[in-house]
């Protein structure tokens, strides 16, 4: 049996085929891999262009600096802007709660929903609101219009000195989400509404008398909210 010779071209393209079979392509970086060697390698010829102290060129290399310090103010300035929402003011001026009367289980209902619906910056706002409004109608804490959620962990910390370390990590997610431009997480709402069963569970002292007048109780005896 004679067997027909292969052409070149022919054989190239079985080559071709062949190699592009999945087991060939395990061990062949990713794209991102290769994006990240190409600009360290670029990165290494512009430091390899910068001029010598007493050296002279044609002005290759002085570009060479001042491009790696652009790239320096860029990375300088991402980490800012990743980093700012631990330090927003705004996070000690708004409101946590809103003037309109409410329920600590109505903001749990409302936490659970946007949960469901993957919201979950919306999810971890309402079960803090609900932690807020709990501690009000406990007694725990004084009914005061214009409470942040700094103001929050900080109150509700002295009456609850065991969880203290924990609400000031529930409120640094609040501030994260809302006053940082960080995306919710379900970790974030998860570790928010354990804070919130684990402050239900807990015994906290509770307002002293002459607290509650201080809040604003009515003439019946009964804190406003």
């Amino acid at each position: 049996m004679i067997l027909d010779p292969i052409g070149r071209e022919e054989a190239r393209e079985l080559a071709r085929r062949e190699l592009e079979k999945q087991v060939y392509q395990r061990d062949r970086p990713s794209w991102l891999e290769r994006a990240w060697d190409d600009f360290t390698e670029w990165l290494q010829e512009l430091t390899g262009q910068a001029p010598a102290p007493q050296g002279q060129g044609d002005g290759g290399g002085w570009l060479s600096i001042a491009i790696m310090i652009v790239i320096g103010l860029v990375a300088v300035a991402l980490v800012v802007w990743l980093m700012r929402g631990r330090r927003n003011p705004r996070s000690r001026k708004d409101p946590l709660l809103e003037d309109e009367p409410s329920r600590a289980v109505d903001h749990r209902d409302a936490a659970d929903r946007y949960a469901e619906a993957a919201q979950w910056a919306e999810a971890i706002r309402e079960r803090l609101r609900a932690i807020a409004r709990d501690l009000e109608e406990r007694a725990v804490l004084a009914a005061r219009p214009g409470r942040t959620a700094d103001e929050l962990a900080a109150e509700a910390g002295e009456a609850v000195p065991d969880l203290a370390e924990d609400l000031g990590a529930g409120v640094r997610i609040f501030d994260d989400v809302w006053y940082g431009d960080r995306p919710g997480t379900p970790e974030g709402y998860a570790r928010m509404k354990e804070l919130d069963e684990r402050l239900r569970a807990a015994r906290p002292k509770p307002l002293e008398a002459d607290d509650l007048t201080l809040a604003g109780a009515d003439d019946e005896g009964g804190p406003r909210w």
